[in-house]
């Protein structure tokens, strides 16, 4: 991260809710931009980038997931989806689309707060300083945590923070189960809730990904009631 106070694009079309969260936002040290439709916030992006959009599901004319859809065409910027309450579609939607976390409305301005942070925490976190390995490999697998940078078979792979986290903790253990909850934990800076299919969602997307580039859905495995394991022969033949 640079010495200035990160900052962050709100698009919401509850003016009166989107005054309330800049200001707290503020508060907390940030730098926020709002804006209150979609096309807006994607014609905003042709200038210089946020370091994470808040972006509202129901807004005029494009709506939150297509906004979502079409930046992902173009930028990996971190986004955290306001959703519905209780409408689990909703958040099934925003993470498969790219989403790297989801609050429900009306949300609290410190758990937004603490959301952004471990969002902001993830994608801008600087290569490890000791032990750990920067360069994590599993077949044709090849995932620099330095450069945040993942290649299948030489070919690059993009990845959002969210699902490059989730594949980074199972490379460093493979063959090793890892429960939901501590994948939640490592990968997305937070306790697993109740309810909570991020970390589903989240696999689900890798394994799209990867079967695109010919790596088998079955080299990531669900063990129902355990957690998920990525195959330590990955690519290996038999």
């Amino acid at each position: 991260m640079t010495d200035k106070a990160p900052q962050i694009l709100l698009v919401d079309d509850d003016r009166q809710l989107a005054s309330m969260l800049r200001e707290f936002l503020e508060l907390q040290g940030f730098r926020v931009d709002v804006l209150h439709d979609g096309q807006a916030a994607l014609d905003s992006l042709g200038k210089d980038l946020p370091d994470l959009m808040v972006l509202d599901v129901m807004l005029p004319g494009i709506n939150g997931f297509d906004v979502l859809r079409q930046l992902r065409e173009q930028h990996q910027l971190p986004v955290i989806m306001l959703t519905a309450r209780g409408e689990e579609s909703e958040r099934i939607l925003g993470l498969l689309g790219g989403a790297d976390d989801y609050l429900p409305k009306p949300c609290n301005p410190l758990e937004l707060t603490a959301r952004i942070q471990a969002v902001l925490k993830r994608s801008m976190q600087p290569a490890p300083a000791v032990a750990e390995e920067q360069v994590l490999e599993a077949g044709p697998l090849r995932l620099d945590c330095s450069r945040r940078a993942l290649t299948a078979a030489g070919k690059p792979v993009p990845l959002t923070a969210g699902e490059m986290r989730v594949l980074e903790q199972l490379m460093r253990h493979p063959g090793q189960v890892m429960s939901r909850g501590q994948l939640t934990q490592l990968a997305l800076d937070r306790p697993l809730e109740a309810y909570d299919r991020s970390i589903d969602t989240l696999i689900s997307k890798l394994r799209k990904k990867l079967a695109a580039e010919g790596i088998p859905r079955e080299a990531i495995r669900g063990l129902r009631g355990h957690g998920y394991v990525i195959d330590d022969a990955l690519g290996q033949d038999d």
